[in-house]
């Protein structure tokens, strides 16, 4: 498959009016031009935590959000991108119900990480696990067997609860195999176009390493899955927060990454007022890439932009973030906090709020989004300029919730009201219909103030202004009949 060099949407499935049915109502009533890329659909499957990524299989969709037909009838019109948590799946899964009852003698015992798997005694070595990447103060649970009454411990790289809620798998498990190949063609026969490889950083666990993105081994794995994929005409995307030289090994490997680093390097500028460490980062950022600003989780710090960044200016614009209603994220991990102790994983807030509700500045963001090269997304609370929900954060006690906000369809459709929002569409009609998109994309000489950014093709030619003093935005093109025109955003 193809991909469109047009704008996607991200949503989850019941964040647009309760469902996939009325999601798919709304993609064609209001958005049917706007998101001509297609849209990524977040979990929307059986799942028992972690809002939806925490899965209990793929082949089935959680009946609370509809079916399959659903999904089929929305790629009708819309290439579909879902996620596949390729590292782990549900406590609550078949699988591991069936490997809590029987133990080792379970047919789905090999689907999982047990730790003698690691250590051949089964006993975890603290020394090990000291230089491992932690997401989670120990990375394995304990579970009883119910026929045998037998301790098992399992490696578990993610969950908040212990026991955890997120299982990991064996990937070199034939058996894992299997269940990962059922999973891919399910989703080729139900008009899924894009597979997002959610954590697939953590899937190699080798002592020694920090059972992160562990090379060689990694890369024997992605050719396995890329293998598959191509053979079922899927397009792959990676997702991997990481140091950015990881990232850009991918991008070399081949592979789609997401821009991780673009989130911050934009609200940096627009904050500082200047454009300086952007168009130096534009300049030199590998092409093929999926670019956002905002998404279900947070705003990338660490370890994403380690190296790039000053961490005292760092703690500024976390500091200005904070201000303006963000919370966040931590590293765990003391061997991958900052020396002087910055451990800020994600800034947690609306895109919107963190640029203090001004619409210029929002409008002049999405614009060097769209204008840098790659596939954009827009998060949905960040196309309907939502502010933080705060009010969610506290009823939950998860800070992820700022900017998870479910809209009714009468609060979807007052906010299709908001001028900042018909501007956001009206900039992303252009992006995805002014054709020299397709061609060669410049940085070009500037203050350092100002950014600009051109597309030529042939004699299409598109150059957008950002002023970081006024944040007034605008795009110079060349239309069709040849004329210089304006398009004030």
């Amino acid at each position: 498959m193809k991909l469109k060099n047009q704008v996607q949407l991200i949503t989850y499935p019941d964040s647009m009016g309760g469902n996939l049915k009325a999601l798919n109502e709304v993609l064609h009533t209001h958005f049917s031009d706007i998101f001509t890329g297609g849209v990524h659909i977040l979990p929307p499957f059986p799942s028992s935590g972690d809002r939806g990524f925490a899965p209990l299989t793929y082949l089935e969709i959680d009946p609370a959000l509809g079916s399959w037909e659903d999904i089929r009838s929305i790629g009708e019109h819309f290439d579909v991108l879902v996620d596949l948590m390729v590292n782990h799946i549900s406590q609550q899964s078949p699988y591991f119900q069936d490997f809590l009852r029987k133990g080792r003698s379970s047919e789905y015992a090999d689907l999982f990480m047990t730790l003698d798997k690691l250590w051949t005694d089964g006993e975890p070595v603290q020394a090990d696990i000291d230089k491992m990447f932690l997401r989670r103060p120990k990375p394995y649970s304990s579970f009883q067997i119910e026929e045998s009454g037998e301790e098992e411990r399992v490696w578990t790289t993610f969950g908040k609860t212990d026991p955890s809620e997120q299982i990991d798998l064996d990937v070199r498990s034939e058996l894992t195999k299997q269940l990962l190949r059922s999973f891919f063609e399910n989703f080729k026969q139900q008009n899924v176009k894009m597979v997002r490889l959610d954590a697939v950083g953590y899937v190699i666990k080798k002592l020694g390493t920090s059972c992160f993105f562990v090379e060689p081994d990694i890369y024997l794995f992605m050719d396995w899955v890329k293998e598959l994929a191509d053979s079922l005409d899927l397009v792959l995307l990676p997702e991997v927060h990481a140091h950015y030289s990881t990232q850009y090994k991918l991008a070399e490997y081949g592979c789609w990454i997401y821009d991780f680093i673009l989130p911050y390097r934009v609200l940096e500028a627009l904050i500082n007022r200047s454009g300086t460490e952007l168009c130096l980062y534009l300049k030199e950022r590998p092409a093929k890439q999926f670019t956002m600003l905002d998404c279900h989780d947070g705003i990338p710090v660490k370890p994403d932009l380690d190296d790039l960044i000053d961490t005292t200016d760092a703690r500024k614009i976390v500091d200005v973030c904070l201000e303006r209603g963000a919370n966040l994220s931590l590293i765990l991990s003391e061997e991958h906090k900052a020396e002087d102790g910055f451990d800020v994983h994600q800034i947690r807030c609306t895109y919107y709020s963190a640029l203090d509700h001004d619409d210029d500045a929002y409008l002049a963001a999405r614009a060097i989004q769209f204008f840098t090269p790659g596939i954009p997304q827009v998060y949905y609370v960040g196309l309907l300029a939502g502010k933080n929900d705060s009010e969610s954060v506290q009823l939950t006690g998860e800070g992820r919730e700022i900017n998870r906000h479910n809209y009714t369809m009468e609060e979807l459709e007052q906010a299709l009201e908001k001028k900042v929002v018909q501007r956001l569409m009206g900039l992303i009609r252009f992006r995805n219909t002014y054709p020299a998109f397709q061609g060669e994309f410049s940085v070009l000489d500037s203050a350092d103030d100002v950014i600009l950014l051109q597309w030529s093709l042939g004699n299409q030619r598109c150059t957008l202004t950002v002023d970081f003093q006024s944040y007034h935005s605008a795009v110079h093109y060349v239309n069709e009949q040849g004329q210089e025109e304006q398009y004030v955003i």
